[in-house]
Parts: C-alpha cells; sequence; structure tokens
C-alpha cells in the first residue's frame, strides 16, 4: 500500500509538468512533436510502476506487427483489465495511437487537457449517429497518415478472470475502413485491478496476435474471432485467474 501510495504521488507529481509541456509543444507544432511528449510520460510511468511497485512485464509477439515503414492501416484492440496497458501500449507501438473515448475524460486536469491537445478521437456517447460518423471519419484520415487507432472491444475495464460484452465498433471501423484487426490480450489485471490504486508486484503479460484481414467480412462475425482469440490467449496466459 505505501508503495502504491508513492506511485499514486509521483503520477500526480509529473503529470503536471509534463501536462504543461504538452500544451506548449501544441502552441508551436502539433501531430508527432505533441504525441512524443506525451508518451514519454506514459513511458515514465510505466518504468516507474516497476521502479516503485514491481510490476514488470514482458511482450511477445510484436514481430506479427507491421513495421514502422509499413502504412499498413491497424486497429488495435486490447483485453483491458487496468489503467496499465493504456500507458504501456503507446510506448510499445511502433506507430503513433489513436485513442477512441468518451469526451468527458478530456475534464480531467493535465491529463484530460494534454489528451486534446493531440490527434485522439473523443466521442460523445449519447449522440450514438453522430460519433459513429466522428469515429468513421477522423479514423480513416489518421490511418491515412500512418497513424493506428486503438479501441477497446469490452468498452471498459473488466475484472480479471471475466469476460465482458465484445461490441463491433472496431471491426465495423475495420471494414469500413479497409484496416486490420490485431487482437491482443493483457493480464494486467494480474498487477493492477481495475477500480483500485493499489499495484501488486508481479508480471503482466501482453501477447499481440497476427492482424485480421477485414476485406470480405461481415462485423460481428469478425469481432467474434477476435473475441475467441483473445479469450483463448487470457486463458493461456493466466490460468489462475480462470480455474
Amino acid at each position: 500500500m505505501i508503495r502504491s501510495a508513492l506511485y499514486m504521488l509521483w503520477l500526480i507529481i509529473t503529470i503536471i509538468p509534463f501536462g504543461f509541456a504538452v500544451m506548449l509543444t501544441s502552441v508551436f507544432a502539433s501531430g508527432k512533436p505533441v504525441y512524443r511528449v506525451a508518451v514519454s510520460w506514459l513511458t515514465l510511468m510505466t518504468v516507474s510502476s516497476r521502479w516503485i511497485c514491481g510490476v514488470k512485464y514482458r511482450v511477445q509477439g510484436m514481430e506479427n506487427l507491421p513495421d514502422a515503414s509499413s502504412m499498413e492501416p491497424v486497429i488495435l484492440c486490447p483485453k483491458h483489465q487496468s489503467t496499465w496497458e493504456t500507458f504501456a501500449l503507446p510506448g510499445l507501438m511502433p506507430h503513433p495511437l489513436a485513442y477512441v473515448f468518451k469526451k468527458e475524460l478530456l475534464k480531467i486536469p493535465f491529463f484530460g487537457w494534454s489528451m486534446a491537445q493531440m490527434d485522439m478521437v473523443h466521442i460523445d456517447r449519447s449522440k450514438r449517429a453522430d460519433a459513429w460518423n466522428k469515429v468513421a471519419e477522423q479514423g480513416q484520415a489518421l490511418m491515412d497518415k500512418g497513424t493506428w487507432i486503438i479501441m477497446f472491444p469490452e468498452g471498459t475495464r473488466g475484472v480479471r478472470g471475466g469476460k465482458g460484452n465484445y461490441k463491433s465498433g472496431a471491426s465495423r471501423l475495420a471494414i469500413a475502413t479497409g484496416a486490420s484487426l490485431v487482437p491482443i490480450a493483457v493480464t494486467s489485471g494480474r498487477c493492477w485491478p481495475r477500480r483500485s490504486f493499489r499495484l501488486r508486484p508481479g508480471i503482466i503479460d501482453v501477447s499481440i496476435a497476427s492482424p485480421i484481414p477485414s476485406a470480405g467480412r461481415e462485423q460481428n462475425e469478425l469481432m467474434k474471432e477476435v473475441e475467441t482469440w483473445i479469450e483463448a490467449e487470457m486463458r493461456r496466459l493466466d490460468p489462475e485467474a480462470y480455474a
């Protein structure tokens, strides 16, 4: 608990100067320079969770991803159990990422203000038709520039060993834009449970599948393939949670 409290204190202390840095950078530049400043803080938080709380990680399947020079449109579909993957994935991926998230997050001091300066897709969930049009339009524009979209299929963080309702938003966007879907299994609930400020020492496994092409596919059937891979891989990586 003491180490978790120190980590949270460190998070609050560091997000203020980094938030100012993002907003200042956005005055003089846009796109990648702003993104790099933001990712440097996210990477610091990932590294700090190891230094302070003993949260380590290991990644398998990086070779399945298109390399940094590829302009192939990609939508990442990670398992979502904690805040850890939102911090870690931008620093791990060979392309800039754009999250699709609810606009309410923009109100969070420094964190939300920084996100507002970046090329992300923030939506109003109460206006579903408008939200989808914005996701499709901005998603296409971002992927045309080499940015990958990241969408959590279950929508919100789930409990370790649980399975949420896999929504077809990512597969619908993939079909509309010709992008491939990349399922990702993440066992972050093992060390940082949802709705908890307590981080436990341990190892988080990240497993990346080969891209699944969307051409000629139906959105529900495509998302079912993503779900099947993720849930089978989660059981392989974290069998204790599914006993």
